[in-house]
């Protein structure tokens, strides 16, 4: 079965190189990685002491996060080494300041792996969430590297719980521990024969946490507040849009509303205004206006919808109308945001989860979004409930890095 799967990997390989020509965004997963070796060979030594991470994409990035810092605060004299898989994860971090080497991971070949980790030789790996690679964790398993798994989740339909999966359970043999975020992931990966399992929770809950401590402030948001309630929309998409555009026609003047759209292209962002009959202004036209004018602010940028929430009122976070479903919804939480979100959202223990405590309202249609909407803007004792139960949910969570580092050293 191996064979297979190399051999689909070489043959994905070649497609892909294929298909890069037409699409953007695999023509950046192609190539981000053509200089990767020589990124290595020039910045990492032979006697250099390294850590490497890895992560999908940035949610999972900024899901270890916690566990980079403590580390590298631990192991001031280790290069730290973080990959991605994904360009939507490595074109928005590629410049942070935590890691000394930021890289996109070459893909999944047996000659691949070896090279890599020859040249990083890290004193241990961690990978973040999921991302199984077979042949960098056969390397791994091979070097006696420590590697880690933080933040896990494992679920049935995952290839290991399959009875032709025994190739992929086979190279799990890899992992010193094992830090899932719930007890199922635990009774899961325990039936497969793996008992190296602690429950940890999940370390986006002390990164969000951490949040509070910093400087959130943003004078243009401020201007544009001015003072009103503020309805945060966070990572929309056209169709939490059209939901949101309709409210915001009939909402009270009073009421400001802030948007930062999943995907900022400039059709979409022109398709969004062309929806909106308030005053409008996109933060690329906000020099030299006083925003506090506007009724609606657009973030047709990346990179502060987190400090921009810590001004709302209200959060609606998107994706809950599509596939896989619902963005962040921790960022919000953590200022104390009542949040509403669309019917997709069972894949995210953190959303089923805050849903259950009522902190989080699940809308399906115009109707109960105007509803949800209205009653947060004048019911104060149905706000500062729902205010509380996010706040406390963010609280009551943290301590997974504490845990896993606990457990490692």
């Amino acid at each position: 079965m191996l064979f297979f799967y190399n051999l689909t990997l070489y043959i994905a390989g070649f497609f892909l190189r294929i298909i890069a020509l037409f699409s953007p965004k695999i023509k950046l997963f192609i190539e981000g990685r053509k200089n990767v070796f020589s990124i290595l060979e020039e910045k990492i030594k032979t006697n250099d002491k390294t850590i490497w991470f890895h992560s999908a994409s940035l949610g999972e990035y900024e899901q270890g996060l916690p566990v980079i810092e403590k580390i590298k605060e631990k192991y001031p004299t280790h290069k730290i080494i973080v990959s991605f898989f994904s360009p939507s994860g490595y074109e928005v971090r590629k410049n942070n300041t935590v890691a000394d080497v930021t890289i996109y991971l070459p893909l999944d070949t047996k000659s691949n792996a070896k090279r890599f980790l020859k040249l990083v030789h890290p004193e241990f790996a961690f990978f973040i969430k999921y991302e199984f690679w077979l042949n960098y964790l056969k390397e791994l398993e091979k070097s006696k590297t420590p590697t880690y798994l933080i933040s896990g989740i494992f679920r049935d339909s995952q290839m290991f719980f399959k009875w032709y999966g025994g190739f992929y359970r086979n190279a799990l043999k890899a992992f010193t521990y094992f830090f899932v975020q719930n007890e199922s992931s635990k009774q899961k990966i325990e039936s497969i024969g793996y008992k190296n399992v602690v429950v940890s929770g999940d370390t986006r809950f002390d990164r969000v946490a951490a949040i509070l401590e910093r400087d959130n402030s943003l004078d243009y948001v401020e201007n544009f507040k001015n003072n009103q309630p503020t309805i945060i929309i966070g990572s929309s998409w056209p169709k939490d849009e059209a939901l949101i555009a309709t409210y915001i026609n009939q909402a009270p003047d009073n009421v400001k509303f802030i948007i930062a759209p999943h995907n900022i292209k400039t059709d979409q962002i022109s398709n969004l205004k062309s929806q909106i009959t308030k005053s409008t202004i996109l933060f690329s036209e906000k020099e030299n206006k006083d925003l506090s004018t506007y009724n609606i602010f657009i973030i047709d940028t990346v990179g502060i919808l987190t400090k921009i929430y810590s001004y709302g009122t209200i959060a609606y976070v998107g994706g809950g109308f599509g596939n896989p479903g619902i963005h962040n919804i921790l960022e919000p939480a953590t200022f104390g945001i009542p949040i509403v979100i669309g019917p997709n959202y069972s894949n995210f223990a953190e959303a089923v989860a805050l849903v259950e405590l009522k902190g989080c309202t699940v809308i399906s249609n115009n109707a109960e979004l105007k509803s949800i909407f209205d009653r947060l803007l004048t019911d104060n004792l149905f706000f500062r409930e729902k205010s509380e139960i996010c706040k406390m949910f963010i609280q009551n969570n943290k301590g997974a890095t504490e845990t896993i580092l606990n457990n490692i050293f």
